[in-house]
């Protein structure tokens, strides 16, 4: 047998965990980890610092990796001039906060990989994001040269760097206006259509991101407000999405944004985060409509988590990369030639379904997407039914012979609130199909967060592999958390899962909160290490960790009967009022609190040995002004004040109560359904 061969080059990156991070272990670049030493090393040999930040699924990443790391002339120029730190942007989001916005301030663009030179500080002084080699070397040169020649300009520029990072994303004081009403819901809404693409769904832009936050304030506005037009707007999306090539056909599960505007042309990559999102949104669209589409696109997506994405120990990995064999794509796309050897005479309709031509739909091959049901339905004479076993008939084929084919790279690294947003995905997954196989996978992946990332001193970390968990962590790790836990209580009445969710948000409350300005740090104080501290305000495809605490805050305050949480919450919303108003495609998260506080929230408690099995079936429709609690047995009822003096020991009842007023107790769903929404259909 052959010894595979030793490598030219190997730094300090092999003794990372990070899959980003070792693939770089073997550039000629001597790269460090982000850390004290390569700073300190900076500050002895008087270099400037490249911190170069991008992740394992990053298709533009592996490019420049490709065409100027792994090149030894340019390799040894920044050797000799530069102390290089690579980061994982995924492991340490706060790293790239700080520089990412120097960047933007720099340039008023970023993206990945994202590139910026610091002084020996960590004080940004330029920066980009990929470079063709030529460009690299012309920047590695000119800026070695400034830094020795005009060491006060660059000075210059650094404190100026400064003071505009520090300005970033800040809330300062407190807004004092607390009288929240319809209008500021309505006029977001309002200055929001004036962007719909109302042909393709989503916004009128390319490329077009999947925003499952602001999707989901769309589904819950529709819903609260009876708007059939904003209904029909989010239900064109959720379709152009699922027949789209930005979701994949064959295997399931949704590449994480598309480069057209169609939803045609996916950049390919699958991110754990915007699959957890988008099978929570499409479960609960399945509540509200029963549309077939939305209960096959989570089916489809959790059996491809599951396969594909799940460690033995219940933990779900993080991503796949867009490339395999170095081509973008390869592993998805198909020619006509494949089809027809595997489909036969059923190639046919399918390459009309899916839109496969002999000279193909994207750079010589076929994505798979539907545009014309219809036309196929009149070519064959099938009903829709028939159509989708067809369907199904004939992925079967493709899958098989697609996993002889490639594989993109996974990354394999656990994070924890990519974790949780998986795991909040299978609950609402769990409850909208009726599936308690959904909400054991999510009890077994709370478990793993609580054993492996929780520390016995109460607080959490962020990342995990080989057995290992290092980095602190960020407040969006414990919000969703918080959030995970909070779920599962109303999803088991297990009261463990409560008294967790309620020690984490103490922690965030006493280590994270800016206590000025009601709003939190994205950094713990007790291991911030950064130039400055900043806050998590926008939602982007991720909601912001402060939306996510204002949720949790409300929420929990409630089920806690903690005035002093609902308060906080309401000065979080509060402070955002006008952001929500005025964009809210990047304030949804934060617009669906704001719905909680102009809209009636009822508690629905279900007390009994009856009391799951009621729940059950409450939760398959869908109500979003709705927190649940209940109880299966009568010593859990002393331990939650919502649970105190309403356990009847021969019967199961349900309260549904509006704020501290509580309506008399009914014996069906369909009786409680009628008390929060008189015109629900039973």
């Amino acid at each position: 047998m052959k010894q595979a061969e030793t490598p030219k080059f190997t730094n300090n990156l092999i003794h990372e965990t990070s899959p980003y991070l070792l693939q770089h272990a073997h550039n000629p670049v001597n790269w460090h980890a982000w850390g004290n030493e390569a700073f300190e090393k900076a500050k002895r040999e008087n270099k400037l610092v490249l911190v170069s930040i991008g992740y394992a699924a990053c298709h533009w990443c592996h490019v420049m990796e490709r065409e100027s790391f792994e090149n030894e002339r340019i390799a040894a120029v920044m050797n000799q001039n530069y102390v290089c730190i690579k980061v994982d942007r995924e492991e340490r989001p706060d790293v790239e906060q700080v520089y990412m916005t120097a960047v933007q301030l720099l340039t008023g663009s970023g993206g990945w990989p994202l590139n910026c030179f610091t002084l020996p500080d960590g004080r940004p002084v330029y920066g980009g994001t990929y470079y063709r080699p030529e460009q690299w070397t012309q920047v590695l040169d000119g800026l070695a040269a400034t830094y020795q020649q005009e060491k006060d300009k660059v000075l210059q520029v650094a404190d100026d760097l400064a003071q505009g990072i520090q300005a970033q994303e800040l809330v300062k004081e407190k807004n004092t206006m607390y009288n929240f009403s319809d209008e500021y819901i309505l006029r977001a809404v309002k200055n929001w259509e004036r962007y719909f693409d109302n042909e393709w769904g989503g916004n009128q832009r390319a490329p077009k991101f999947p925003m499952p936050s602001g999707f989901q304030f769309l589904l819950d506005y529709s819903y609260r407000f009876k708007s059939k037009d904003i209904q029909k707007h989010l239900e064109l999306t959720l379709e152009k999405m699922a027949r789209g090539g930005i979701y994949d056909q064959v295997g399931g599960g949704f590449s994480r944004y598309s480069v057209d505007s169609y939803w045609k042309v996916p950049h390919f990559e699958k991110m754990l985060y915007d699959n957890g999102q988008l099978v929570s949104l499409y479960a609960n669209a399945y509540k509200l409509t029963k549309k077939a589409i939305y209960k096959q696109v989570v089916e489809h997506t959790l059996s491809f988590i599951q396969h594909e994405m799940m460690s033995p120990e219940g933990a779900f990995y993080t991503s796949f990369d867009a490339d395999s064999e170095g081509v973008e794509g390869k592993f998805y796309v198909w020619s006509k030639k494949e089809i027809d050897a595997l489909l036969g005479n059923d190639a046919p309709w399918f390459c009309t379904l899916f839109n496969v031509s002999e000279k193909g739909n994207w750079e010589g091959s076929n994505i798979l997407w539907i545009t014309d049901v219809d036309a196929v339905k009149r070519l064959t004479g099938w009903s829709d039914e028939v159509l989708a076993q067809q369907v199904m008939k004939a992925m079967e084929k493709l899958f098989a012979k697609r996993k002889q084919r490639v594989h993109p790279a996974l990354d394999d690294k656990v994070l924890t609130s990519w974790n949780a947003l998986m795991a909040l995905g299978f609950v609402d997954a769990s409850e909208a199909l009726e599936n308690p196989h959904y909400l054991s996978v999510a009890v077994i992946n709370a478990n793993f967060i609580k054993t492996r990332l929780c520390k016995s001193d109460g607080r959490l970390h962020r990342n995990y592999k080989f057995g290992k968990s290092t980095i602190e962590a960020l407040l969006d790790d414990y919000a969703l958390v918080i959030q995970l836990y909070t779920r599962l209580y109303q999803a088991t009445f297990n009261l463990q899962w409560l008294a967790d969710a309620e020690k984490l948000c103490t922690y965030v409350i006493e280590n994270f909160e800016e206590e000025t300005s009601g709003m939190f740090f994205y950094t713990n104080q007790k291991f911030h290490e950064l130039m400055v501290r900043k806050m998590e305000l926008a939602d982007n495809v991720i909601p912001s960790s402060n939306s996510l605490m204002a949720n949790n805050l409300f929420v929990l305050g409630t089920l806690l009967s903690k005035a002093d949480w609902m308060d906080k919450a309401r000065q979080m919303v509060a402070n955002t009022l006008t952001d929500i108003e005025q964009n809210a495609a990047y304030y949804g998260n934060w617009a669906q609190v704001l719905l909680k506080y102009v809209q009636p929230v009822y508690q629905v408690v279900f007390m009994g040995s009856d009391a799951l099995k009621l729940k059950t079936d409450f939760c398959t429709h869908y109500h979003p002004r709705v927190i649940i609690a209940g109880a299966e047995h009568a010593e859990n009822t002393m331990k939650l004040p919502l649970l105190q003096d309403r356990w009847t020991d021969h019967e199961t009842l349900i309260y549904v109560c509006e704020g501290n007023v509580c309506k008399l107790p009914v014996k069906t769903v369909e009786e409680a359904l009628q008390l929060i929404d008189p015109g629900s259909k039973k």
